[in-house]
């Protein structure tokens, strides 16, 4: 069993419940454990008028809350994967912040694309597009039911010098569900034919390293013109995963292409930091 646990957020929602058993497979595949966390916070906006409810009142329920989301995700998680060891963690603090800081030390991190809190910041949505882009671990993001098999990882590559922590990721997950690879450059260049030549023959290159690092992985490749948060969200719906790597780099920022995929995404989506 690896040291590094797999880590995920909930906030009692159906979204999160997904994303909770969608980390239990994984980590019953990868031989990890699980840690369920979710956090209650006071928002700021909720003052409290004078003789109005009291304040402990208010605080008291969302921590229940809270507690009942981690009961029903732990119950989850079990069902799933009835050896699979599973703690749980009540966490502190303003939610994405809290929930993001979690992930520190873990083999991944994991939340729904979506909650159903009443307010937006404690929303599972609000944690999942800040977690997707400042985490220090891998992130997935889990949308829709996340239980079909295709039989495919999808990867992103947008520069070739700068994509070996994303192509591990996808080349491992790959072997682990023993399925094929497809690494995806989509380009928006007036210049379409030498984008295109220039494109194939780099990610030619870059993969032939990779294919004999990974020889169970039957590793192809496609070069695309659009804009690559729409080609790759629409790859979604027939992939288990897609990978796409994150980093401070100039326009189009690779932020804004994570939050077009995982806004529009079919499946769970993974950002993965750059070494």
């Amino acid at each position: 069993m690896t040291t590094k646990p797999i880590v995920v957020g909930t906030d009692g929602s159906a979204e999160a419940l997904r994303a909770v058993e969608w980390a239990a497979r994984e980590a019953s595949l990868r031989g990890a454990s699980l840690q369920i966390v979710s956090a209650a916070e006071m928002l700021p906006r909720m003052t409290m008028p004078p003789q109005a409810v009291d304040i402990e009142t208010v605080s008291s329920h969302l921590s229940k809350e809270r507690d009942r989301a981690l009961a029903a995700a732990a119950s989850a998680a079990a069902a799933t994967a009835p050896n699979l060891p599973i703690e749980t963690g009540q966490l502190d603090g303003p939610p994405a912040q809290a929930v993001t800081r979690s992930g520190s030390d873990a083999l991944m991190l994991v939340v729904g694309s979506h909650g159903s809190g009443a307010f937006e910041a404690m929303t599972l949505g609000s944690v999942s597009r800040y977690a997707a882009v400042h985490a220090s671990c891998p992130v997935v993001v889990v949308r829709g039911e996340a239980s079909a098999t295709h039989r495919l990882v999808a990867v992103g590559i947008r520069d070739p010098q700068d994509c070996n922590a994303a192509l591990t990721f996808a080349f491992e997950a790959a072997q682990l569900r023993k399925a094929a690879l497809l690494a995806v450059h989509a380009w928006q260049s007036r210049n379409s034919h030498a984008a295109e030549a220039r494109a194939v023959s780099e990610l030619t290159d870059l993969l032939t390293d990779w294919r004999e690092k990974y020889p169970d992985v039957d590793a192809g490749q496609r070069v695309v013109r659009g804009h690559p948060g729409r080609v790759l969200a629409d790859l979604s719906d027939s992939a288990d995963l897609v990978v796409l790597g994150r980093h401070g780099r100039p326009m189009p920022s690779p932020a804004r292409v994570i939050h077009a995929v995982v806004s529009h995404a079919h499946g769970p989506v993974v950002t993965v930091p750059s070494a």
